[in-house]
């Protein structure tokens, strides 16, 4: 037998088998539709979840990752230091590079100005990589498209173009996205809600990045955070171009896959800058970090890509061999079926002995994570929460957090927000009330989440929501944090302090400029889009296959589309008018105002009122602008020694586990340094105080400006060239104690003068003063004024500068008592249990319809389960039916339609055609009944909650338990519907009488 099996190997009858087998499992996969549970109930399965359980169950904070000690760990503040010591990483690559993301974009450059670095944009940089032999792995999330523009279908086609066949490189960049929202593409499970929301990359085994940063748009930055970006003596001097130049509270990114273009007009108004913090990394954690990413890749190739030849799984020789000799090799979610499609490749790819991770500094790091069923096939893991509520409850002096949320529950009693690191927030102050000890709890968030649009329209109801339940965390209520502490006998305004951050700058539109564009005919967003046009070439539209996005998982072919050559012509041409109108007028060179007047807020950086401007004082005053500073970090500091850092936000999402996939880490540094802590002498962890006294300066503008070239700033390397600079001098030391007086006064004295100044010039909100709507009204009339500028434009030139003068670094106060008498967000539309927040916008009602008959819907989904039922098993047992279906199925076909220069489609109703005809039958049979099982258990269980609720109030919300079956029954109803009216829009073309009216393309 085994003699026969060896002679049928290589044979086509071999083969139609294996395709026939893997044509089984894939049918048999959509089963796993309503068995939530199949990669938990068999045996060998519920083994691995026994082994993963006891590795937690040993680890500090119930993590799967051991406490590593002498790791080499090194901090970076905003983008540019970040994006810089990336690239250095990645241009020194010899083997392996793996990046995983929640957004990516490949047209993002990693040092500015982008006219004079065009070598160093991201893709660029991979595909040198590539060209040298480096394996370049990468996995973003895939959205969902009607909720967010990341666009990740544009990113697997840019970066699968890159190194097209017959090129060098070309088989050496491998992309994956993750989850599906459809059960029709892949048969895989679908994920609605929830994100893979990691930023980290591991180099060759030996570095590795961790943090708050993703690799795309809008994250690139200088620590003095400009908003303004006119260049009047060049566009080449631009620092944000295209998409780059981004403001998400006036408008979000739009069609990212064209990098150049921008909706955003720079003469108009400001960008959103940005604060970030992540670290670089090497030490035996980096292989945490690894292999984190091989059981996110290998679990990604079991659900979506498992019988496809381009995707192989990678087997760390930690874990698992090539041949599967390695007992430990589930534990990455690696498979050997009996057929297998695809290679299993070894990592890394030279001994683990040589990468040097051994004794590499003195940092004591573990690695944490939020992942769970959907996200990675393991059981619910939530061990940054753990790492989060541990180190709060045990800091001694006070907790530093800096978050992109603040989201989060002191008891049951907050439903449905279930994250208790409020909770370790409050056992932390009440103990050391009770213990006599100063302590404090000191948070920087964003003013507003950052969404479009003014808080009062109906659209911001979301934006609304996550800022009323961010004051229902903090202090609105008896069951809030501030509520907690007042109730436990203390008073909680010493102890919970909150901040937000804040810019202001000028945009250089000066008198020359506005001639040039009138004499010109170009305006200054023409002459950037010309400017992109010029430099950047092939690709800048997209790539083969973006307009039709079907999933292909082998190594795609680039080429550009989107305008010809003409038109790309007539753009750059802009360019050169407008330079002319430059000579015709006699522009002065160089023009006398600076660009940005950011710096002025920081260190030795300038007054306003000694800035130079080109024109009348009454023209400047048009373009002062100011806008809060973004805080993106994921950032906690205990006591000057322990750091968490990576892609966790405080709030449900990223915290449970079972929702968002997230990657931290946690670090306490061995090396100390002399300091002090209220006064008193105290020895601080160095990694920890130097990145806390490295924050603290810049928000209160104790720290230079930083110039655009970080080539010669040790803080811009990798950790594999040197470490953070170690400080000196009289700021370094002002910010040494957390505690002390001094300090503190600077602090919050600060924060109220540069609140009093924006509030004063701008108006800025959200604000103190407004309590109701109608003090929204009075405080900030609606239209009256563009985004971000002076709130009276009546206002002397002069008395502005003054103002201006008094802001120092970025620093605010949070408005507490922001609308505090009114109802910031109703509950239903963007605002319930699932959306916790609405950062995926599923839309749910929150009222039951009039004539809602939930028995009805119960007995309808029971009927057209059964009848497709019956359709699955007469296909199944009456070939007579099976061909009546064939047959007309066979009639509803494009391969049916002529195309456009009226041929036939080669394969119209030819033994290929009938093969798809027939394979495609029992597939979307069965299809159709777990649509209609599903939506009868969907709506089963909504009778079941209609009836338990008893008596509706119409004017109060639902209660929980119901609300969250409409949801559910909604929100499925809607997807299936969607992959059903894609399949009517592919048939009803091709069917009779309509289809003699429609061509297919060629």
């Amino acid at each position: 037998m085994q003699a026969l099996r060896e002679k049928l190997k290589d044979s086509k009858l071999h083969d139609a088998k294996v395709e026939a087998i893997h044509l089984k499992h894939k049918i048999g996969k959509l089963k796993n539709l309503v068995n939530r549970n199949h990669r938990h109930d068999e045996e060998h399965e519920q083994a691995t979840d026994r082994k993963r359980t006891a590795i937690c169950d040993s680890h500090r904070f119930k993590s799967f990752f051991p406490e590593r000690d002498n790791n080499k760990i090194k901090w970076y503040v905003d983008g540019r230091d970040y994006f810089w010591a990336v690239s250095v990483g990645i241009e020194n690559a010899k083997e392996t590079i793996y990046i995983a993301d929640w957004w990516l974009s490949p047209e993002i450059f990693m040092r500015r100005p982008a006219f004079f670095n065009q070598e160093w944009r991201l893709d660029q940089i991979i595909k040198r990589a590539a060209e040298r032999g480096v394996q370049v792995y990468v996995i973003v999330y895939k959205e969902v498209q009607q909720a967010l523009t990341c666009n990740s279908a544009h990113t697997k086609h840019a970066l699968r173009a890159l190194c097209p066949e017959g090129t060098p490189g070309h088989g050496n960049i491998h992309v994956m996205r993750h989850p599906d929202h459809n059960v029709f593409e892949n048969m895989g499970d679908m994920t609605f809600y929830w994100a893979h929301h990691e930023k980290f990359i591991v180099i060759d085994y030996h570095l590795a990045f961790i943090g708050g940063l993703d690799l795309c748009f809008g994250r690139w930055d200088l620590r003095q955070h400009l908003l303004a970006d006119v260049h009047p003596s060049g566009v080449v001097n631009e620092l944000f171009p295209g998409q780059d130049f981004n403001n998400n509270r006036i408008m979000d990114f739009q069609t990212v896959q064209d990098w150049s273009n921008n909706e955003l007009n720079k003469t108009d108004y400001g960008r959103m800058p940005w604060h970030d913090v992540a670290m670089g990394l090497v030490g035996e954690s980096v292989i945490d970090i690894a292999e984190h990413f091989v059981l996110r890749w290998n679990f990604i190739k079991r659900d979506k890509y498992k019988r496809s030849e381009g995707v192989d799984y990678l087997c760390m020789t930690t874990r698992s061999n090539a041949d599967g000799s390695n007992p430990d090799e589930d534990l990455i979610s690696i498979q050997r079926p009996k057929h297998p499609v695809g290679k299993y490749i070894e990592h890394p790819l030279s001994p683990l002995e040589s990468k040097g991770l051994q004794n590499a500094g003195s940092v004591h790091a573990q690695i944490v994570r939020s992942s769970d069923d959907w996200s990675s096939g393991i059981l619910n893991d939530h061990s940054i929460q753990n790492a989060y509520a541990e180190v709060i409850e045990n800091a001694e002096h006070y907790i530093y957090i800096e978050n992109q949320f603040f989201i989060t529950a002191t008891g049951d009693q907050q439903f449905p927000i279930h994250n208790t690191v409020g909770r370790a927030i409050v056992n932390a102050c009440v103990r050391a009330g009770k213990e006599g000890r100063k302590f404090r709890v000191i948070i920087v968030i964003p003013a507003i989440p950052g969404f479009a649009g003014d808080l009062r329209e109906d659209a911001a109801i979301g934006t609304r929501a996550i800022m009323d339940y961010q004051y229902r965390s903090i202090n609105r209520g008896e069951h809030s944090i501030m509520g907690q502490i007042k109730a436990a006998g203390l008073d909680p305004t010493e102890y919970i302090f909150v901040f937000n951050l804040r810019a202001y700058d000028r945009i250089n539109k000066t008198p020359a400029l506005i001639q040039q564009e009138k004499e010109s005919g170009v305006s200054y967003q023409q002459l950037q889009r010309a400017e992109a046009e010029e430099i950047m070439g092939t690709g800048i539209h997209g790539y083969e296959g973006e307009r039709q996005e079907g999933e292909s998982h082998g190594i795609g072919h680039g080429g550009s589309h989107g305008i010809s050559e003409d038109e790309k012509e007539r753009i750059i041409d802009r360019k050169r008018q407008f330079e002319a109108a430059r000579h015709k007028l006699d522009v002065k060179d160089p023009v006398t105002s600076t660009d940005s007047i950011a710096e002025d807020a920081m260190a030795r950086g300038g007054l306003v009122t000694e800035e130079p401007w080109e024109g009348e004082p009454e023209e400047e005053k048009a373009n002062f602008v100011q806008e809060e500073l973004y805080i993106h970090a994921k950032l906690l500091i205990a006591d000057d020694r322990t750091v968490i850092c990576g892609s966790s936000n405080l709030n449900d999402r990223s915290q449970l586990g079972s929702h968002d996939s997230e990657l931290s880490i946690v670090m306490t540094d061995t090396r100390t340094i002399e300091s002090t802590m209220d006064g008193k002498p105290y020895q601080a962890g160095f990694h920890a105080a130097t990145l806390r006294r490295h924050i603290w300066r810049e928000h209160l503008g104790m720290i230079e400006a930083q110039p655009v070239d970080a080539s010669k700033d040790p803080n811009a390397q990798p950790p594999t060239v040197c470490m953070n600079e170690e400080y000196s001098g009289e700021e370094w030391e002002f910010v040494a104690d957390p505690l002390g007086d001094e300090v503190w006064n600077k602090w919050t004295g600060q924060a109220t003068v540069n609140t009093d100044v924006y509030r004063h010039l701008f108006r800025a909100d959200p604000d103190d003063n407004i309590k109701s709507w109608k003090d929204y009204d009075s405080f900030a009339p609606r239209k009256t004024i563009k985004q971000g500028h002076l709130h009276d434009p009546h206002m002397p030139a002069e008395m502005i500068r003054k103002e201006l003068d008094k802001v120092r670094g970025h620093l605010v106060w949070m408005p507490l008592d922001f609308l505090c008498e009114e109802n910031m967000a109703e509950r239903g539309m963007q605002v319930n249990s699932y959306t916790e927040l609405s950062s995926v916008a599923a839309e749910a009602p929150y009222r039951l319809p009039a004539k809602l008959d939930t028995h009805r819907l119960v007995l309808l989904g029971e009927a057209k389960r059964a009848a497709a039922e019956d359709h699955v098993w007469d296909l199944r047992e009456d070939p007579g039916y099976f061909a009546s279906v064939a047959v007309d199925r066979s009639q509803h076909r494009q391969e049916s339609l002529l195309d456009t220069q009226g041929r036939r489609h080669p394969h119209d109703h030819n033994e290929v055609f009938w093969n798809q005809v027939i394979r495609g039958l029992p597939v979307e049979a069965y299809m159709t009944f777990l649509c209609w099982d599903l939506l009868y258990k969907y709506a089963v269980r909504l009778d079941d909650a209609f009836r338990s609720a008893g008596a509706l109030n119409h004017g109060q919300p639902l209660p929980k338990k119901l609300e969250l079956a409409l949801v559910e029954l909604c929100f499925a109803a809607e997807m299936i519907s969607k992959g059903l009216i894609n399949e009517l829009k592919s048939s009803v073309p091709a069917s009779s009488p309509i289809h003699e009216r429609f061509v297919r393309e060629p």
